[in-house]
């Protein structure tokens, strides 16, 4: 597998950021394999995601990085430099819904998602045989209504203890608290299945049925402390008629689930998702 360094930036908009950029890279003697750029002409942003071939530069990124430093400082940059020979650990967090676990599990064993998945934790014991299978550590921790502090405080502690970069909520129905949000803000990511902001919290296929609507979807996104209202990933829909049932609904939302969880964590491992106040600009 070839080996990149991947730079993302965000900073004002002004002339000459793609030129100092792209002229530093090649005085470094690098390859651009993948360019992409967005200036926000509302606020004044402007957004960047290179991936440079690290064998073109004969330097390490903590090199490079140092290297680059007075060119961020040069434009006020918020920036980072990925070397993607360290892959990401991933937990991913379930509850009784198979589909999201089990298509990401798969797509993991198969290639499609670069990451090391380092454990499961699920508030009931549903899915262990099916995670331990794929030789990933099952952690279940019941979480009482009575005393949720308890619960989340192991949680917590798996998730440290797994060294996770990315905590992915894969069908987990229970509200994180916000100082896990707040802790991990912008390493969460959550599928809902509904089309954001429509249908929020619980059965959202339900709501939809009620309310007659002509499309059903599924919403990846970031968790914040704010019930799914965080930063928008990726969407989808699904056409519906009158004639399909509310599990109707749930059967075709569930296919929908599956494909926009994967998208977007594929997007945010890859380093294509930049987060701008409450909305993302996605180099897809």
């Amino acid at each position: 597998m070839s080996h990149f360094y991947r730079l993302v930036v965000s900073c004002p908009d002004q002339v000459g950021i793609v030129a100092e950029v792209s002229s530093f890279i090649a005085a470094q003697g690098g390859s651009i394999t993948e360019a992409s750029q967005h200036s926000d002409l509302q606020t004044g942003r402007f957004f960047m995601r290179y991936e440079i071939l690290a064998d073109s530069l004969g330097m390490s990124a903590e090199a490079l990085r140092s290297a680059f430093e007075p060119v961020a400082a040069q434009f006020d940059m918020q920036w980072a430099l990925v070397d993607t020979q360290k892959r990401r650990r991933v937990v991913l967090m379930v509850s009784r819904e198979s589909h999201c676990l089990v298509d990401l599990l798969y797509r993991w064993q198969v290639g499609e998602l670069d990451c090391d998945i380092v454990g499961v934790i699920s508030n009931h014991d549903d899915m262990r045989s099916l995670t331990e299978w794929y030789g990933i550590p099952y952690h279940h921790v019941p979480v009482d209504p009575k005393d949720k502090p308890a619960a989340f405080g192991q949680v917590q502690a798996h998730i440290d203890q797994a060294r996770a970069d990315c905590v992915v909520l894969a069908r987990y129905m229970q509200i994180l608290p916000p100082a896990l949000c707040q802790r991990y803000a912008g390493q969460v990511i959550n599928i809902h299945h509904s089309f954001l902001p429509s249908f929020a919290g619980a059965k959202p296929y339900h709501q939809a049925y009620e309310r007659g609507v002509k499309l059903i979807g599924a919403t990846c996104h970031y968790v914040t402390q704010e019930l799914d209202a965080g930063p928008i990933i990726e969407q989808d829909i699904h056409r519906v008629s009158h004639c399909h049932t509310p599990t109707a609904l749930v059967r075709f939302g569930r296919d929908v689930e599956k494909a926009v969880l994967a998208r977007g964590l594929r997007w945010h491992l890859e380093d294509r998702v930049l987060v701008h106040g409450n909305k993302t600009i996605v180099f897809s």
